[in-house]
C-alpha cells in the first residue's frame, strides 16, 4: 500500500485498502447535510396546511427532487468505486475525494434552489466532481495501463453530458429538468454499457476488478448516512415544532421506524454483503447490481424522513395523498430494495418483504382519512411484523452463508 505521498500510477485492486479510510468517511459527512437538503427541498413542495396539498405540483416536485438526489448518488458512486478499484491512499485518489468532497459540499447547498437561483452552482459542481474523476486517472495511470482506455471513454462521456448541465443551468425549470434528466439517462445507459465511445470501443463489466470488501462497506456506510439523515431530520423537526403529546408521539414513532429500518438491513444480508461480492463469479456484477439496491433502498429512507417531517409539524391533521406516498411509501420501498438485496446475497427473497409491501399499498385508501400519526404507526407495525419475520427465521440456526446467483 502506498503512502499518501506516494507518486507514480496508482495500482488497482491489489493495492487497494480493505477498509474505509478516515478521508472518504470525512467525504461521507457532507452526504450527512446534503440528504438533509434533499428532504427540505420535498418538504417545501408538500408542507402546505392540510387540505391544500396540489397533486400534481406534489408530483412534478417530487420528481425534481429525485433528480437532484440522483445527480448528488451518481457523483458518490463514482468516488465509491473509484477507491475501491485503485489504492485510496494515493496522492492522485485522494484528489479525486477531495474534489468530489468539495463538489457534493456545494451541491448540497445548491439543492434547495437548483431550479431557479443556484442552478448554474449546482450544475458546475457536478460537473466538475465528474470530469475531474477520470481525468486524473487518465493522467495518474499512464501509458499502457489496462484501464486508461476505460477512463478515457468515461471522460469523453460526461464531457457531452456537461452541455446538457451547463446548458439548462441557464434555462427555465422545464427545459432545465429536461435537460438535466437527459444528462443523468445518458450517462447510466453510458455507465450499463461499459461506456461505450465511437472508434474506442466498450469495456465489459464483467471484467473490472474491485476490491469487493471495500466497495461493500462503503454501501454500508452510505446506508447509514441515510439513516442517520432520517434521524436528524426527525430530531430537528420534533425540536422545532414544540414538545405537545401528539408530537412526542410522532417522535418516538419515528425513532422506532428508524431502529427497525436498520436492524432489517442488517439482518444478515447486510452483514455479508462484501462476503457475498467476493464468492460471486464476478465481483463487479453484484457490485454493480448493489449500487443500483442501495440507491432504492436510500429513497425510501429519504421518503420515510421526509414524511415524519410533515407529521412531525400536523400530527393530528387531515392526512393528504403525498403525505401518505411519503409515509407508508417510503418503507415500502425501502423493502422493495431490500428484497432484492436479499436476492443479491442469498439467491432468494423472504416471502416477509413482499407481504409487508402489499400490506402497506393496501392500508394507503384507509389511512388517507385519518390522522397522519396514525398512519406512521401502522408502517412501524408493519416494520415491527417484518422484523419478527426475520428473528424467527434466524432462531436457533447458524448464520447464514452468502450464496450469490452472480
Amino acid at each position: 500500500m502506498t503512502s499518501g505521498g506516494a507518486k507514480g500510477p496508482p495500482p488497482a485492486v491489489e493495492g487497494s485498502a480493505g477498509r474505509a479510510t478516515f478521508l472518504e468517511l470525512f467525504f461521507d459527512l457532507v452526504y450527512v447535510f446534503a440528504l438533509t437538503r434533499v428532504s427540505a427541498r420535498a418538504v417545501e413542495d408538500l408542507a402546505m396546511e392540510p387540505g391544500h396539498v396540489h397533486g400534481w405540483s406534489a408530483v412534478t416536485g417530487g420528481g425534481k427532487t429525485l433528480l437532484l438526489l440522483f445527480a448528488l448518488w451518481a457523483v458518490w458512486q463514482g468516488t465509491a468505486w473509484t477507491t475501491s478499484r485503485y489504492d485510496p491512499y494515493h496522492i492522485w485518489l485522494q484528489a479525486v475525494v477531495i474534489i468530489a468532497l468539495v463538489c457534493s459540499m456545494v451541491m448540497g447547498v445548491a439543492t434547495p434552489r437548483a431550479f431557479s437561483a443556484t442552478g448554474l452552482a449546482f450544475a458546475i459542481a457536478y460537473v466538475v466532481a465528474q470530469l475531474s474523476r477520470p481525468a486524473i486517472l487518465v493522467v495518474a495511470l499512464g501509458r499502457g495501463h489496462p484501464y486508461r482506455p476505460l477512463k478515457l471513454r468515461m471522460l469523453i462521456t460526461f464531457s457531452v453530458t456537461a452541455v446538457f448541465w451547463l446548458t439548462g443551468a441557464f434555462l427555465p425549470t422545464d427545459p432545465r429538468v429536461v435537460l438535466w434528466t437527459t444528462a443523468l439517462g445518458l450517462e447510466y445507459v453510458a455507465q450499463r454499457c461499459g461506456w461505450p465511445v465511437p472508434g474506442l470501443g466498450r469495456s465489459t463489466v464483467s471484467r473490472w476488478d474491485i476490491a469487493g470488501e471495500h466497495l461493500s462497506e462503503r454501501y454500508q456506510q452510505f446506508f447509514l448516512i441515510a439513516l442517520g439523515e432520517t434521524i436528524l431530520v426527525t430530531g430537528l423537526a420534533y425540536t422545532g415544532n414544540g414538545f405537545t403529546m401528539p408530537r412526542t408521539a410522532g417522535f418516538a414513532t419515528a425513532l422506532l421506524t428508524s431502529i427497525l429500518l436498520w436492524r432489517i438491513y442488517v439482518q444478515r444480508a447486510g452483514q455479508i454483503l462484501g462476503e457475498a461480492v467476493m464468492k460471486a463469479a464476478h465481483p463487479a456484477n453484484i457490485g454493480r447490481s448493489a449500487a443500483d439496491t442501495h440507491l432504492v433502498m436510500v429513497i425510501g429512507l429519504v421518503a420515510t424522513a421526509i414524511g415524519y417531517e410533515l407529521i412531525l409539524a400536523h400530527p393530528l391533521g387531515h392526512n393528504e395523498v403525498p403525505w401518505i406516498a411519503m409515509t407508508l411509501g417510503g418503507p415500502a420501498f425501502f423493502l422493495a430494495g431490500r428484497a432484492r438485496f436479499e436476492y443479491e446475497v442469498f439467491g432468494r427473497v423472504s416471502p416477509s418483504r413482499w407481504v409487508a409491501i402489499l400490506v402497506l399499498v393496501a392500508l394507503a385508501p384507509f389511512l388517507l382519512h385519518v390522522a397522519p400519526l396514525i398512519s406512521a404507526a401502522a408502517a412501524a407495525v408493519v416494520l415491527v411484523g417484518v422484523a419478527l419475520a426475520d428473528a424467527r427465521r434466524a432462531w436457533g440456526r447458524p448464520p447464514e452463508a452468502a450464496t450469490p446467483p452472480f
